[in-house]
């Protein structure tokens, strides 16, 4: 039998520096017959020390990805061992409504919802309290001692009212699993879509996800004739989207099927960060500028286009969040059947 030895590259800038070099000195030194196995993890094989990773060291890598739907709901069967569950439980359907999750995540979720039935009084674990716990992992707790005016209300139904309008008019938009006005974390509100689990995305796929979130900020725009900062996180991520299908992803017509900007991959754990090196000129930088422009306006173009399209649609589903705060699938379908 070997044995097994772990290293963690903590601490500070020297100590790392010389735990990495006893690993290495170590390694040089093993005969084929020594019976030891070393055995490392890294959530960033990008930025490892390429003396790492030369022959005769670290020479097998075994590629974890996160679990599919089959994989989380095995990892669910493993975490629910042993705890109290409603005969209504469908492991399957909690999988499928936890794309993105990872073992962690998972045991998070298990353990969310367990506290939750314990604090309702309950002697066994339901689905309402699995639901509760997958929005808690993703956006978190309830904040419902959050004060925040009727002015402020109205703004922020309308403002997830829009976000889901503009998915569910969308062809390749992921379907919307819930909207609340119910304030978690930082956020006031938040409209919760079930992604589905895929390796590839195509452009129009990603051209219906930055409409759809822009659809909130249409919607303050239309509705108020005045726009307010509650779309500060949803301008970032279109904005990013935007620049890595310019950059990363070659899906721009006028800079054509290529890379821009090459990233120097520096030792992160050494101190030292990941940057990324220009390997264009200033006039293509322009070009890049205005190609992330090009998609957001027309995002923003096709958000409004159906804001005023379905202003009915949108306007009811703003009053009844203003009323009842949330709505889940099954009365959003009904509402836009």
């Amino acid at each position: 039998m070997g044995r097994q030895r772990g290293a963690g590259l903590g601490g500070s800038h020297d100590e790392r520096e010389q735990t990495l070099n006893q690993i290495l000195v170590e390694m040089d030194g093993f005969d084929t017959d020594t019976n030891v196995i070393l055995i490392a993890a890294t959530n960033r094989l990008d930025i490892l020390d390429p003396a790492l990773l030369r022959p005769g060291r670290f020479d097998r890598q075994v590629v974890m990805d996160r679990p599919d739907k089959r994989g989380r709901e095995a990892i669910l069967k493993v975490h629910v061992r042993g705890k109290p569950l409603e005969p209504t439980i469908s492991l399957e359907t909690i999988a499928k409504s936890t794309p993105g999750f990872v073992g962690a995540d998972i045991e998070n979720l298990v353990n969310e919802a367990a506290i939750l039935a314990a604090r309702r009084n309950k002697s066994s674990i339901g689905m309402p309290e699995f639901q509760e716990a997958v929005e808690r992992v993703i956006a978190g707790p309830e904040r419902r001692s959050r004060l925040i005016s009727v002015e402020e209300k109205e703004i922020v139904a309308y403002h997830e009212a829009g976000h889901a309008l503009v998915m569910q008019a969308l062809p390749n938009s992921d379907p919307v699993h819930k909207i609340s006005i119910v304030s978690r974390g930082m956020a006031l509100g938040y409209t919760l879509p079930l992604p589905v689990d895929r390796l590839l995305h195509g452009r129009n796929k990603f051209r219906d996800e930055l409409a759809g979130l822009l659809g909130g900020r249409v919607a303050e725009e239309e509705v108020f004739g005045d726009i307010t900062t509650g779309a500060s996180n949803d301008l970032e991520r279109v904005t990013s989207l935007a620049r890595r299908m310019v950059t990363q992803y070659g899906m721009s017509d006028v800079l054509g099927p290529r890379t821009y900007g090459e990233k120097e991959e520096e030792l992160v754990f050494l101190g030292r960060e990941i940057s990324e090196q220009r390997n264009y000129s200033e006039n293509v930088a322009g070009a890049i500028d205005t190609e992330v422009r090009s998609l957001v306006d027309e995002a923003y173009g096709r958000a409004r286009q159906i804001v005023r399209e379905y202003r009915s649609k949108l306007n009811q589903l703003a009053r009844y969040l203003i009323e009842n705060e949330t709505i889940d699938a099954a009365e959003f379908q009904v509402m836009f059947a």
